[in-house]
């Protein structure tokens, strides 16, 4: 079955709903432009960590725990929003979540006075993220083609690293010379431009309801999906931290800033453009995807691994190469990764990715958090020591957590 991760698993989730879709280009968009709205709040605040460090005064550890705090809302609000989404459909959440998104980005940008006005006002961006998470999933797997949705959740989730590139972009076009807080209000700005374009629902809300009295409940192995969950939590551990801490620790190597945010750039545009290739050879492999998310996790170790050596030896053009391996090989797999958990839970794609998406928050959450006080009390070199660990932990999770979906649901 072309799409599913393995003959036996496509067995048994049986076809999936024909896509309804008319405008597919215009769907696949504002998917993109919802994600990368979505994901504007926590890399606008990593790559404009210097800028805001030394406005509001506080140190890395304290960025770290900030950044934790979006993925701790996300986290929380990741299951609980997934069940409202396949009850309500995708389109009435991604528009509302969109709005919201805004309105919080504006005022990221005005009334940010101190390290707990960001840290409180992040949490509710990571919950608006969580909906819009499941719900984009949602909205591409009943309005693109079977066959052409690898390509499609490799674009939607290359929304994320284009948040990196455009973050890093915003440090010498915006942030050196309007202020930090320019670059969210831009960003605000962006996301209700997002909003708007979200295309109205086909289905009315009380049809829909009737159609799903148990949530979408159906059709989801729990215990495949918390292992792929942790795999996808490690995964993004290392990821988010390398991400969070990226721009300081190139200043800290001796780049200039601007320098610093195109070094970001150029690691989330590697990361875009290996979500896209992915995806669109993922529709042509048409199976086995979760093995090459595994390989892509052990790639990423070596970026970190590299990462660690510079920062280790002082050299300090290393780290360039290495950010660009470990984020587009180490975080380009996540489209890949939601792809086969959409196709192998065809019947509730939302559900089931927002199962796994807990563990991918969670991550979130420790990683930049972990390697803050790694950073602050140890050096760079150690903390990207402990990423290349833990993402090769992540590709031995996803190996299990595949092969735990293949057994039980295999004749």
């Amino acid at each position: 079955m072309p799409g599913s991760d393995d003959p036996a698993v496509a067995r048994t989730t049986g076809p999936p709903a024909v896509p309804r879709a008319t405008r597919p280009g215009y769907d696949l968009f504002v998917a993109l432009a919802v994600t990368t709205t979505a994901s504007l709040p926590v890399f606008l605040v990593a790559t404009l960590a210097i800028e805001i460090r030394q406005s509001l005064h506080f140190g890395a550890s304290a960025l770290g725990m900030a950044v934790s705090l979006y993925y701790l809302g996300a986290a929380v609000g990741s299951v609980p929003l997934s069940r409202v989404v396949e009850r309500v459909g995708g389109v009435r959440v991604l528009r509302v979540a969109c709005l919201t998104s805004a309105a919080l980005l504006v005022l990221l940008g005005t009334v940010t006075s101190s390290w707990l006005v960001l840290a409180v006002l992040l949490v509710p961006c990571g919950i608006s993220s969580a909906a819009i998470a499941p719900a984009s999933n949602l909205f591409l797997a009943r309005r693109i083609r079977p066959a052409r949705q690898g390509a499609a959740f490799g674009v939607k989730q290359a929304a994320i690293p284009l948040a990196s590139l455009v973050g890093g972009l915003s440090v010498p076009a915006v942030a050196l010379t309007l202020g930090w807080r320019w670059a969210f209000l831009l960003a605000g700005a962006l996301a209700l431009a997002a909003g708007l374009l979200v295309p109205p629902s086909r289905t009315p809300a009380a049809v829909r309801a009737r159609s799903r009295p148990d949530g979408g409940a159906g059709g989801v192995d729990v215990v495949p999906l918390v292992i792929l969950a942790a795999g996808l939590g490690l995964g993004v551990f290392a990821a988010s931290g390398l991400a969070a801490f990226l721009a300081t620790a190139a200043v800290s190597a001796g780049f200039a800033r601007g320098t610093a945010g195109l070094i970001v750039a150029a690691a989330g545009g590697a990361a875009v453009i290996v979500r896209v290739a992915s995806g669109v050879l993922a529709d042509r492999r048409g199976g086995r995807h979760f093995p090459v998310v595994a390989t892509m996790l052990a790639v990423g170790a070596v970026g970190y691994g590299m990462a660690a050596v510079g920062a280790g030896l002082g050299v300090r053009w290393l780290l360039v190469p290495a950010a660009v391996l470990a984020l587009g090989a180490g975080w380009g797999w996540n489209g890949l990764f939601n792809f086969a958990v959409v196709r192998t839970h065809i019947h509730a794609p939302a559900r089931a990715t927002g199962i796994t998406q807990v563990g991918g928050r969670l991550g979130g959450v420790l990683g930049p958090l972990t390697l803050g006080l790694v950073i602050d009390h140890a050096s760079y070199a150690a903390a990207w020591s402990v990423a290349t660990a833990v993402a090769l932990l992540a590709a031995g999770a996803v190996l299990v957590g595949r092969h735990l979906l293949v057994t039980r649901r295999a004749p």
